[in-house]
């Protein structure tokens, strides 16, 4: 059979019908270089959530004049200080606030910024200008740059997902999406993957992206077995919420805990678009994240974890000043970013709350650049060269991780 006919008429011209074509997502390196076992969490809240009715300045009358039907009631406000407070659905955040494990950054953004959802979440995962578009991300890249002449491991960035985020998605190297260890090596055991790598593999030689698709498959495989054999040794026993994030979070946690050789996790809440009806579905999510993100961070303390990791939130913009028609709010730009883990001391709220009477158009403007986070993590928190990493010099966040 020729390659092209083959490919037409394999799973790999099917995708949507089989898992297998998600695969070809796996990372084609190797692992990085030891950061002091440090892990990095990512958490992406899909769809923008409105950081205002976050992260409340309930002592700014502005707030509650801009939003008469959505602002959050003053005698509910978890309060932080004398200016700030919590959503009281993040009853569970304010509990590791209390313990000394969160950072929480305020006008968070980009010059020029954005309102596009994919525009915009494609610059915070490239890390790129407004004005620019990379197709590599910076977790991506990250894994490019610490990578040289070292073994092969595919699963050393996992985003619990079927499909990969930009964000993980490098030069050369790519991080591996799947949904949970089992399922990935199931999936490898059902006599498609190792026929379809045998075939690959006696046609390596005559063309070099077979012998990427044999490469590839072999590298997941061999993952796969990894992850299944050495996650089951200690899996996370803590009861976790019954909800996407929750799940996603117990399948990290058992990973970390089983010792797995992963420096990077990804996973994502969507439902942050509330352009109607703001209140009960924004509430509703923001429980279910500071819910599964309290048990995770419970799990990690308790099984010696913590100090060595660090859970990143963010969104890819927050929402306007002022309510819409409809109780909710529109695209905006500048957000809050929330930083959790890592060894204990005092929780911060790391900078200014947001000016309501200094707008751009309607919309907060930024002070923090997030590409200075992303530069401190990479430099502080993983050991790498943020310079190369992102293309350019960022003064970084003092004392951030």
């Amino acid at each position: 059979m020729k390659r092209r006919d083959f490919i037409k008429t394999s799973v790999f011209a099917t995708a949507g019908t089989m898992l297998i074509p998600q695969f070809l997502k796996a990372h084609q390196s190797g692992i990085a270089k030891d950061a002091n076992g440090k892990i990095l969490v990512v958490i992406q809240l899909s769809g923008g959530n409105d950081g205002l009715n976050t992260v409340i300045p309930y002592r700014n009358d502005i707030y509650y004049k801009e939003r008469p039907q959505i602002a959050i009631e003053k005698q509910k406000i978890l309060t932080l200080n004398d200016e700030i407070g919590l959503n009281p659905a993040l009853e569970s955040l304010r509990r590791l606030y209390d313990d000394g494990r969160v950072r929480i950054l305020n006008n968070v953004g980009y010059p020029n910024p954005d309102r596009s959802h994919f525009r915009s979440m494609d610059i915070w995962q490239t890390a790129s200008n407004a004005d620019e578009y990379l197709s590599a991300g910076w977790l991506g890249r990250y894994l490019d740059a610490s990578c040289s002449g070292c073994d092969i491991k595919p699963h050393h960035m996992l985003e619990i997902d079927d499909t990969l985020s930009l964000a993980m998605k490098g030069e050369k190297a790519n991080g591996l999406a799947m949904l949970d260890p089992r399922k990935l090596y199931q999936q490898t055991r059902n006599g498609v993957a190792g026929s379809l790598a045998k075939t690959f593999k006696d046609h390596a030689d005559e063309h070099n992206q077979v012998s990427y698709l044999y490469k590839t498959l072999a590298d997941t495989e061999s993952s796969a077995d990894y992850l299944f054999e050495k996650g089951n040794l200690k899996g996370s026993q803590t009861e976790y919420p019954n909800t996407e994030l929750g799940k996603g979070l117990k399948t990290i946690a058992g990973l970390i805990t089983s010792g797995v050789d992963t420096q990077v996790y990804y996973v994502s809440l969507s439902g942050f678009d509330t352009h109607i009806g703001q209140r009960n579905q924004q509430d509703r999510l923001l429980k279910q994240y500071a819910d599964a993100v309290g048990v995770f961070v419970e799990d990690m303390k308790k099984q010696g974890q913590l100090d060595r990791t660090m859970v990143l939130t963010f969104s890819e913009f927050g929402r306007r000043v002022k309510q819409n028609g409809s109780n909710g709010t529109d695209h905006g730009t500048a957000n809050n970013v929330f930083l959790i883990g890592g060894p204990a001391r005092s929780s911060v709220v790391y900078n200014e709350a947001p000016n309501l009477t200094d707008l751009d158009g309607g919309d907060l403007k930024y002070s923090l650049d997030f590409r200075d986070l992303y530069s401190s993590l990479l430099k502080d928190w993983l050991g790498a060269d943020d310079e190369a990493i992102l293309g350019k010099s960022f003064a970084g966040l003092k004392g951030i991780v």
